[in-house]
C-alpha cells in the first residue's frame, strides 16, 4: 500500500475506532450529562465543520440567493 493511502486508512480507523467507543459508552450512560460531554460536543463541532465545508455556510447560501 503507498504510504499516503496508508497514512488515511490509519486516520479512518482512529475516527471510527474513537466514535464507536464513544457511542458504546455514552449507551450505559444515556443522555444524562457525563465525563463523555466535551467528546461529544467535538464530533458535534466536526461535523458541522464538515457540513459547512461541503454544503457552504447558510450565510454563503443567502448570500448567493
Amino acid at each position: 500500500m503507498n504510504p499516503q493511502a496508508d497514512k488515511i486508512v490509519r486516520r479512518i480507523t482512529t475516527v471510527a475506532t474513537v466514535t464507536a467507543s464513544y457511542f458504546l459508552l455514552t449507551d450505559d450512560y444515556g443522555p444524562e450529562s457525563n465525563v463523555l460531554d466535551p467528546i461529544k460536543n467535538t464530533i458535534l463541532s466536526a461535523q458541522s465543520s464538515v457540513k459547512e465545508f461541503i454544503i457552504g455556510s447558510r450565510k454563503e447560501h443567502q448570500e448567493v440567493r
